[in-house]
């Protein structure tokens, strides 16, 4: 069985990897982004499963999981996440994901939803699905926009990079940085990005 895992958090990707491998016997390729999953795949053909961290570098939500089905050659892709939304989900398994894959869920829940998409099912968590969502109310005020670019300013990106993230105008994002530290009483993006760490905002 070869897996590939592509996240951009070194420690969540080694040790899915070390439970897959150890657990379901896997062979575990790496990626720290898309754009290297990608190559990847096209480098040493289609995987019997790709996981794909659905906020890394170059994946743009959706659009990452679209391309990876076309290249996978029918094999199951699917979706982890830590801070991805069971709409997020559904709108992933509509797309076609093999599954989707909760950062918190436990090794051995991992395993078997690992075996169950190389077998050719699909699988969600079902105590995910129908959690009662509860949301940050600091968050309530902010536009869905805004919420990304405040995720962006909490990983240090800049203007620029947040932009390309997101297929937007770099001038667009100022003007979203402006409002979204407005709107939270924040004087500056640094502070903005304080703000959201400390109080788990995105």
């Amino acid at each position: 069985m070869r897996i590939l895992i592509a996240d951009d958090h070194d420690l969540v990707r080694e040790m899915m990897a070390a439970y897959l491998e150890r657990d379901c016997g896997a062979k575990v390729v790496q990626s720290p982004s898309f754009d290297d999953a990608m190559a990847e795949i096209a480098r040493s053909g289609a995987f019997d499963l790709v996981l794909l961290d659905y906020r890394m570098p170059g994946m743009r939500g959706l659009e990452g999981l679209h391309a990876a089905l076309e290249v996978s050659q029918g094999k199951p892709v699917a979706l982890i996440s830590g801070t991805a939304d069971k709409t997020i989900a559904e709108e992933a398994l509509a797309a076609g994901a093999a599954g989707f894959l909760p950062k918190t869920m436990s090794a051995r829940s991992m395993s078997n939803a690992v075996r169950f998409m190389t077998m050719g099912e699909t699988y969600v968590p079902i105590d995910f699905m129908t959690a009662k969502e509860t949301e940050n109310p600091a968050l309530a005020h902010l536009t869905p926009r805004e919420r990304q670019v405040l995720e962006g300013i909490k990983k240090g990106q800049s203007n620029k990079e947040i932009a390309l993230d997101h297929d937007i105008q770099e001038v667009t994002v100022k003007l979203h940085v402006k409002t979204l530290c407005r709107k939270m009483g924040a004087k500056n993006r640094t502070q903005a990005a304080m703000m959201a760490r400390d109080q788990e905002m995105v």
